[in-house]
């Protein structure tokens, strides 16, 4: 019972000693979430978007709509183009992450899981941006 409360107490004070760098980082001027989530989506590319969402990220459940803005971001580079079997492997790969903290309690996993999810996006779209050659460099 004793490293559980001692667990409690260091994660409180990480998460104050973070704060003021996640203000500093994040270049939205609203820290609200819906502003968080607009520039997300009016990022020029995926890659962008993703630098967005992790430097605007909570580390609660409100990143999963930034996770999930970054999903969509660059799902629109990739898939339309993926054959069924692509498209199967890459559910594959989302539900790994939907697995990874199915079950954890904490809003943290919550996040977590959310930035699994956007960065299989990421890659995916990575891939689809090397594919199609210097054109569509990120």
């Amino acid at each position: 019972m004793r490293s559980g409360s001692g667990a409690a107490i260091l994660a409180a004070v990480l998460l104050f000693a973070a704060a003021p760098a996640w203000a500093d980082d994040c270049p939205v001027k609203s820290t609200g979430m819906d502003d968080i989530v607009a520039a997300v989506n009016d990022a020029p590319n995926c890659d962008q978007a993703m630098r967005l969402a992790e430097a605007c990220a909570y580390g609660a459940s409100a990143d999963v709509q930034f996770g999930a803005a970054v999903e969509k971001k660059c799902e629109g580079d990739f898939l339309g183009n993926l054959t069924a079997q692509r498209k199967r492997a890459y559910g594959r790969e989302m539900g790994v992450c939907d697995r990874k903290y199915r079950n954890r309690s904490g809003t943290m996993y919550l996040s977590a899981t959310a930035f699994c999810r956007a960065k299989v996006a990421q890659r995916y779209s990575q891939k689809a941006s090397k594919q199609a050659g210097p054109s569509k460099a990120r």
